[in-house]
């Protein structure tokens, strides 16, 4: 599979610039129930991310799905939500974006609990490997329950940055390791905690499968259910809240 995106991204084809209209960013924004949290300033960086995205990353459509403008400027802005501090910068270690036309399939080898080795076909809805590239359905809507495929696999390739994902990403020179770690571990240990007790939990169980994926689908609620987030787990709402340079639960930013 890997050697199949290596010879999609053989080459660079730059979006058309003059496509990014503001007619355009009209029509994509009001489908992505997460962009209604930003303030004004917050928004302007997001469309200037946006077009950079757009002009740096390489997309390719699987199964002969044709990309549009619409479609490539939603994922654009979706991806650029983690970045609003950070900048393009943070994606520096991959270029590459494989779009799906829903769910796709990955086969792994699987060793079970005699050591015997087995071929298995994972359906899943996104994926992201370090180098990249990082692949994602599409499903066509602005993923109003909650839930944020594109969100989700962009916050693992930040998480990426520094090794392999494990909900520690690299943080900016004004935040705590200790304080970062200390948030994170407790809400992870709680939801571990509600899960293994059929309790009810904040955020979707899967957080609870690995560190990696509890910053992940933390990082969707942040953006998508903000209040939820600062309701359940304070300390990870803050954290989240300074590495990515927004508050959307108050509506504020670091941006002017």
């Amino acid at each position: 599979m890997l050697d199949t995106f290596q010879r999609w991204f053989g080459g660079h084809d730059d979006t058309d610039s003059a496509a990014l209209t503001p007619a355009l960013f009209e029509r994509v924004e009001p489908s992505l129930p997460c962009l209604s949290y930003l303030p004004g300033p917050a928004r302007a960086r997001l469309r200037e991310l946006a077009r950079a995205f757009l002009h740096e990353k390489q997309f390719h459509g699987a199964h002969d799905m044709a990309l549009s403008d619409e479609i490539m400027l939603s994922i654009a802005l979706q991806a650029s939500l983690p970045i609003l501090r950070l900048g393009l910068d943070g994606y520096r270690h991959w270029v590459g974006i494989v779009v799906y036309p829903g769910d796709f399939v990955v086969e792994r080898e699987v060793m079970d609990e005699d050591g015997v080795v087995h071929d298995q076909a994972t359906p899943l809805l996104g994926e992201a490997w370090h180098g990249g590239p990082v692949v994602v359905s599409w499903n066509g809507d602005g993923a109003a329950d909650g839930v944020n495929v594109l969100i989700h696999e962009f916050a693992h390739t930040l998480d990426m940055l520094n090794g392999q994902a494990d909900g520690y990403p690299p943080l900016p020179g004004d935040m705590s390791r200790e304080a970062w770690a200390s948030a994170f571990s407790a809400a992870y240990d709680d939801l571990c905690h509600r899960v293994d007790h059929d309790r009810p939990t904040a955020l979707d169980p899967y957080a609870s499968e690995h560190p990696a994926e509890f910053f992940a689908v933390a990082s969707e609620v942040f953006f998508e259910r903000p209040q939820q987030l600062l309701d359940a787990y304070p300390e990870v709402y803050r954290q989240l809240a300074a590495f990515y340079g927004v508050d959307p639960a108050r509506g504020t930013s670091v941006f002017s």
